[in-house]
């Protein structure tokens, strides 16, 4: 609505003589005008660009005005938070960070799935589907070791990470990492660079990388949604993505989601 009042006001007249035109129309029309209820020229030019800097800032839904605490500074801020999670400072850095970590991690699942899955159903490796991976026996180490290394790096990782969190730029000082701190070059909390996680020197300025940080957290969010639909296509279907995509082109008419879903619960 806010957006139609926008575009409504923008096209009011910006010249006198199309003011002076709807004035006698409206004498003739009704016999009597009172001018001071047209907008004048200047004021409507004026009225117009601050409508137009009010819809520079979008929203997720049109018209929805955001809650205060979401000024549009941060990266992807939309203004959706209807729950009002985001109401203390404090937590609403966190769950930034948060939200970051987990759109990395669904990009790098999103991307290991289909290329596994493709892999395997072309025949080029001899692999298990996606969600059965982990139950498979690997030669080079058994199950309990597994979980006790990735335990133990991840552990590191994450401490690193929340520790750099509490107080930023801790973790970029000498002695702090293995003597490594020249090669990470932490940037800002959830921004590592360096040449080692930033081997291209993309946004090397990341106060003003604001760009390249709406893009990753764009695809992030899309990477999570399809996560999730990776869950629930594998618990309907028990098959992957690359399998899912091959049974659909082989009939697209009939092999659908909606046919899928019915023939699930029979």
């Amino acid at each position: 609505m806010a957006v139609a009042a926008g575009r409504a006001f923008l096209l009011l007249p910006s010249s006198a003589c199309f003011a002076t035109s709807h004035t006698n129309l409206l004498k003739h029309s009704f016999g009597t005008t009172n001018t001071s209820s047209l907008v004048k020229p200047g004021n409507a030019r004026g009225f117009a660009q601050h409508v137009a800097r009010a819809q520079v800032r979008p929203t997720w839904l049109p018209g929805l005005d955001p809650p205060a605490y979401l000024d549009g500074s941060l990266a992807g801020d939309f203004g959706f938070d209807p729950l009002g999670l985001g109401e203390d400072p404090e937590s609403l850095r966190w769950y930034v960070q948060a939200e970051l970590v987990h759109c990395r991690f669904a990009m790098l699942g999103v991307a290991g799935i289909l290329l596994t899955d493709l892999l395997r159903v072309t025949g080029i490796l001899s692999i298990p589907v996606w969600y059965n991976a982990g139950a498979v026996k690997y030669g080079f180490a058994n199950t309990e070791t597994l979980i006790i290394v990735q335990l133990l790096l991840m552990g590191f990782v994450e401490t690193k990470r929340y520790m750099d969190f509490k107080t930023p730029g801790s973790q970029a000082k000498d002695g702090s990492f293995f003597g490594l701190e020249a090669a990470l070059e932490g940037l800002e909390p959830g921004y590592p660079g360096g040449p080692l996680l930033n081997p291209l020197g993309l946004a090397k300025d990341v106060k003003n990388a604001h760009d390249w940080k709406l893009k990753e957290i764009k695809n992030g969010r899309l990477a999570m949604v399809a996560m999730l639909g990776m869950f629930v296509q594998a618990s309907v279907t028990h098959a992957g993505p690359v399998d899912n995509l091959l049974e659909h082109l082989s009939d697209p008419w009939h092999r659908t989601i909606v046919q899928t879903l019915a023939n699930s619960g029979s």
